[in-house]
């Protein structure tokens, strides 16, 4: 037992202090939010893209007014 906290703990550590972590290093706030600001738009467009092709809103429509012979 005390082998597997041990190797947790170490990994876990490791993790920490390799560099992997969510933040990005050299990035300012501002860069930040504009990276959020858009994954969140193109996340709406995608949600949105998905529901116009589920409701078939997304095709031209092929009626025409003119009558065919």
């Amino acid at each position: 037992m005390r082998l597997l906290v041990l190797a947790v703990l170490l990994f876990v550590l490791m993790l920490v202090f390799c560099g992997c972590s969510s933040q990005h290093p050299g990035e300012t706030v501002a860069e930040t939010n504009r990276r959020h600001d858009r994954v969140l738009r193109l996340n709406n467009q995608m949600l949105m893209s998905d529901i116009d092709t589920a409701l078939m809103l997304d095709r031209p429509s092929r009626l025409t007014d003119k009558r065919l012979p």
